[in-house]
């Protein structure tokens, strides 16, 4: 067996171990205005598929790249929007959806909400369960590679860290824009991976 070879199969072999480890668990997937947010349709399946509960909740800007709809029926759950998608309850449904979740995976990322976070803005429900959560936040930046390098992205990003909260990529490569450069979103399947170690890590250490 080759190098290559036995690289994947490790590679296998521990999502394997990371998958059986965490188990059915309660996903929070923040989807933000990226052009990056179709992606968030096969992430949505992957982790559906991997036997986790996923719930949805969009940014304004993300339903101008990818319809509500579409992550409703891959979940198979509702997807927030707005508060008032929230009125016919009696409870917030952000405060149960950051009571629930297990892990608050925001991919793809915006520069904008992430400053959001980092200045605990809360004028819509995504960032409103970024607050309230007390379950891991896990990040996945995607943006013009000018953007993410600006002192303020970066600025935001190490508030962030000192937090707690983990961020994956971005990777380099051809954006949208048209330049080359670091800021695409990272894989995928590698997000949805690192997304089954944190919800193994967390309960060990809950345990």
């Amino acid at each position: 067996m080759d190098k290559t070879s036995k690289r994947k199969l490790d590679r296998t072999s521990a999502r394997k171990v990371v998958r059986i480890a965490a188990g059915k668990k309660c996903i929070v997937l923040g989807v933000t205005g990226s052009i990056a947010a179709y992606k968030s349709a096969d992430l949505t399946s992957l982790l559906v598929k991997q036997g986790h509960e996923v719930f949805v909740v969009m940014t304004q800007d993300a339903t101008e790249f990818i319809a509500p709809l579409t992550l409703q029926t891959l979940s198979k759950n509702p997807v927030m929007t707005s508060f008032y998608d929230e009125k016919e309850n009696w409870r917030p449904g952000h405060v149960d959806l950051a009571d629930r979740a297990n892990l608050l995976l925001i991919a793809p990322a915006t520069a904008h909400i992430i400053a959001e976070l980092a200045h605990g803005l809360a004028g819509h429900p995504l960032a409103a369960i970024a607050l309230a959560t007390r379950a891991p936040i896990l990040i996945a930046p995607a943006m013009n590679g000018k953007m993410w390098q600006h002192h303020a992205t970066q600025g935001n990003v190490e508030k962030l860290k000192a937090c707690g909260v983990e961020f994956i990529g971005p990777e380099e490569g051809m954006l949208a824009c048209g330049y080359e450069g670091l800021g695409r979103l990272w894989k995928v399947n590698d997000i949805a991976f690192r997304a089954e170690f944190l919800l193994s890590r967390h309960d060990k250490l809950i345990a």
